[in-house]
């Protein structure tokens, strides 16, 4: 029994974040037995804004960073060593001495479609009701079914389900990857071609951030970093970042090796309403370690989105407020 932990990772309390976080632990005490001994990982929980606050929108509330800030603080301060976060949750600017020092693999990345009445998106009749959190989502599933009503719909995964058998929504869509680490098959589950739904950018993999220069932890955290997931993130995130997205813009991508080995990668930008939906694609030779290139490919797939929606990225944001179009509720 180890009288003081050797690491506290911060983390959210909702079952997933912990589930997240045990992973990790996990992880940690593989690598190291002094790691694996009782009490020597301790896990520690922080209520962030985005928790706390569950009567409005996330855009209402600001957008990205509302599912970190406190965490970060805590990391900042000494109050833990390590923060587990999923990383579609995470800004693309970091607070100064703090660093993702590790991505786990990825789990699947695409959105499931779930529901009690239909067992894919196209079996949905006219005018049902989807809930949802995410303006991706919305914007993809009204460009794709402009004839459903979408309805903002927060909380945790388990919230959302019980929403659905309560019958106060029709459908609602979740991460995949969510449904995975929580076990959770009491509710048929669809996965959604990314053709039809793009995700979320980094979505379903799981970040480690750490202080910059805190050798110690970064020493036994570093040795958790997979690499592939890794230049995925890498290139999405830097796709993410020339179009300065935030909850207030839906922009999706994703990027995987493709049959001949290159890093592929998809990005869209849409306006809420889902009536314009712009996608932009290119892949590169990127090598195991070369995370210049991911970015580079992120870079510049970004740039040629941004360039062919010009002025229309900053109207939809401007746009969107704590009122959803169309189906607000």
């Amino acid at each position: 029994m180890v009288t003081h932990p050797l690491l506290r990772i911060g983390t959210r309390g909702s079952p997933l974040a912990l589930a997240q976080a045990n992973e990790v632990r996990g992880r940690l005490a593989a690598l190291d037995p002094a790691l694996a001994a009782a009490g020597a990982v301790e896990i520690v929980i922080i209520r962030t804004t985005g928790d706390q606050v569950q009567d409005r929108t996330l855009v209402e509330l600001g957008g990205k960073g509302l599912f970190t800030k406190e965490i970060e603080e805590a990391l900042i301060t000494g109050a833990i060593d390590l923060a587990v976060h999923s990383m579609k949750d995470m800004p693309t600017e970091l607070p100064e001495g703090l660093t993702i020092t590790a991505l786990l693999p990825r789990e699947d990345p695409r959105d499931a479609f779930l529901s009690l009445k239909a067992r894919r998106l196209d079996d949905l009749p006219a005018g049902a009701v989807i809930g949802t959190a995410s303006l991706r989502r919305q914007a993809q599933l009204l460009a794709a079914r402009p004839d459903l009503t979408v309805v903002p719909l927060r909380g945790n995964v388990q919230t959302r389900l019980s929403r659905l058998r309560e019958g106060r929504i029709d459908a609602t869509l979740l991460a995949m990857a969510g449904l995975n680490r929580l076990k959770l098959t009491e509710v048929d589950r669809s996965p959604i071609d990314p053709a039809v739904m793009l995700p979320a950018v980094a979505q379903g993999a799981i970040g480690i951030e750490t202080r910059s220069a805190d050798d110690r932890t970064n020493a036994w955290v570093g040795a958790l970093d997979d690499g592939e997931t890794a230049l995925a993130v890498i290139a999405e995130r830097a796709l993410l970042a020339v179009l300065d997205g935030s909850c207030r813009t839906p922009i999706a991508a994703l990027a995987r090796r493709d049959d001949d080995g290159r890093l592929a990668l998809t990005g869209r930008v849409a306006s809420p309403d889902g009536g314009t939906l712009l996608e932009e694609a290119g892949m590169a030779d990127v090598g195991a370690a070369d995370r210049a290139a991911a970015e580079a490919l992120g870079r510049r797939v970004g740039t040629a989105l941004r360039e062919r929606a010009g002025e229309d990225i900053a109207r939809w944001a401007a746009g969107v407020t704590g009122q959803w179009v169309p189906g607000a509720t």
